[in-house]
């Protein structure tokens, strides 16, 4: 091998290094991918209606819904402020909101980061949903972690979000306090 080929060998190998140490050293690789949480849903007799169980991915939180003893139809489905839903589900505070942006995934001016989408209750009042919420995160120590401080609690309304800027979701039927 010449001198010339060591050289460039070497400087690849040099490269390769450089370019996995900054792929490695990226904040989204310091999640506990995996982690979970969960919080049991009860109704406003203190009936289970079911579980809300969350993910950490990459990317964000996978939500994943299955409860009961809805009315059949569109409900609003949201992460509340505080993890609380005693003595009735008000407890839970607002919308969780970190970053201070408005209601709705159509406010031109951007969403509460625990605005989710709507679950669909079937004619028998059961509801099953996943999806991905890029906004929040499990990982203590972020402004936008749904464990830190107070906690946050999941809420189930009424009736469906009309995603604009207007809450107007109806009341609460479900709660649950994710931990």
């Amino acid at each position: 091998m010449d001198f010339l080929t060591k050289i460039c060998l070497i400087a690849a190998s040099a490269l390769l290094v450089a370019v996995v140490v900054a792929c490695g050293s990226g904040e989204s690789n310091s999640v506990d991918m995996g982690a979970t949480a969960s919080a049991e849903i009860k109704g406003p007799q203190g009936e289970t209606m079911g579980v809300v169980t969350l993910t950490q991915g990459r990317r964000g939180v996978i939500v994943s819904a299955n409860v009961s003893g809805l009315t059949p139809g569109y409900h609003g489905f949201h992460i509340h402020e505080k993890g609380s839903c005693e003595p009735d589900f008000s407890a839970a505070g607002d919308h969780f909101a970190p970053e201070g942006l408005g209601h709705g995934y159509l406010n031109q001016d951007g969403h509460h980061a625990g605005d989710l989408p709507n679950i669909h209750a079937a004619a028998d009042g059961t509801a099953v949903a996943d999806f991905l919420n890029g906004d929040i995160t499990l990982e203590r120590g972020k402004s936008n972690s749904i464990l830190d401080g107070a906690g946050t609690a999941i809420i189930i309304h009424e009736k469906a979000d009309t995603y604009g800027a207007e809450a107007g979701a109806g009341g609460r039927v479900g709660c649950g306090v994710i931990r």
